[in-house]
């Protein structure tokens, strides 16, 4: 539902907001394909198929084929999400990767050992230092998962679950028979409890160290410090306009097609998109500008604009700030030294 980014969620499906100029789910999308999987299904919720689907087609471009799949229910939990796709599973094993987390070491160690250690799950494993929020396993003296538990008050260590999980087709039977799964005090079917019922049933369940760091942008300042981690790892010089002679350059810099770029000073890491006006301005570092986007006589720095957004001669430093598509921000007669904004689509400010 992406509650924790409204309001830009009101209008946007937090899926496609970019983070260092690609949509979030291209992440998620560019990772399982890259273990060599070729069909994905996308779970959706009521009424959200259509914006998804016209934006990633049938998974051509990556080299997969999509199916879609309706969650009717879009508080059902994370184990329903893989109920709903049963059919679409067809007896084989999965792995479920959630939309809106990033992998920045990819998964292709947890996709080897799945393939030929063939446990019944497999729970991938990060280190957080608020594994408080998060599910978080029990250990036995020999190493063996024993428990998985959401949200522990006290855990044992610092290791907690992100959004990546792996089951073979036996994890179906958890949701059938007198002792089958049921929905948490807060109504949703947990993914600790399908992991629970296999390793209650003697299944084995193995766990694996993630390799790369593990990104989980769901609120506002954790989007920004994803926008930064991306693009100080990722970003390299690649310059696809003819820029003019006043164009300083500091830094690793992206910078699209069609761009017209004047009299302006450049700092990376920054990654600019197709399209882009910048005048008389100075842009990063540490900043995601999306196609389309206007610049004129101002200053942004570790911020994220989506795209078609207008900045025109805004006195104030723009800083920490995360700017919807088709905002128009203009300078008032006040003045400050720099200003935070959280900003829906369609909005126009005044500064």
């Amino acid at each position: 539902m992406g509650t924790r980014m409204r309001p830009l969620t009101f209008t946007a499906n937090k899926h496609l907001i970019p983070v260092a100029n690609k949509p979030l789910i291209l992440y998620a999308i560019e990772t399982v394909a890259d273990t060599g999987i070729k069909e994905i299904a996308l779970t959706y919720n009521p009424g959200g198929l259509d914006i998804i689907k016209n934006f990633l087609g049938d998974g051509s471009k990556w080299g997969v084929k999509f199916t879609y799949i309706l969650q009717e229910n879009p508080r059902g939990g994370l184990s329903n999400i893989f109920q709903v796709c049963e059919d679409f599973i067809g007896g084989d094993n999965f792995l479920m990767h959630l939309g809106d987390n990033i992998f920045t070491g990819g998964i292709q160690n947890l996709y080897d050992h799945f393939m030929k250690k063939k446990p019944h799950g497999l729970v991938g494993l990060v280190h957080h230092p608020e594994n408080t929020r998060l599910g978080v396993p029990y250990f036995d003296e020999e190493g063996h998962l024993v428990k998985y538990v959401e949200k522990p008050e006290n855990p044992p260590h610092d290791y907690a679950v992100p959004g990546l999980y792996f089951f073979d087709n036996i994890i179906f039977k958890c949701f059938k028979g007198k002792d089958k799964i049921v929905p948490s005090a807060r109504g949703e079917m947990e993914i600790a409890s399908a992991y629970q019922w296999l390793i209650d049933h003697k299944y084995q369940v193995d766990t694996l160290e993630i390799e790369g760091a593990w990104l989980d942008p769901g609120k506002v300042q954790d989007w920004l410090e994803a926008n930064l981690f991306l693009l100080d790892l990722n970003t390299k010089t690649k310059i696809n306009s003819n820029l003019d002679k006043t164009v300083r350059i500091h830094g690793r810099v992206t910078i699209g097609k069609n761009c017209n770029i004047t009299n302006s000073h450049l700092k990376g890491p920054l990654n600019i998109g197709d399209n882009v006006t910048i005048t008389n301005s100075t842009v990063g570092p540490f900043t995601s500008v999306y196609h389309n986007c206007m610049i004129i006589d101002s200053t942004i720095t570790d911020s994220v604009l989506m795209e078609s957004v207008i900045i025109d001669k805004v006195r104030k430093n723009i800083e920490n700030s995360i700017i919807g598509p088709n905002t128009n921000i203009s300078q008032s007669d006040h003045s400050e030294h720099y200003c935070e904004l959280l900003v829906s689509e369609l909005s126009k400010i005044s500064l």
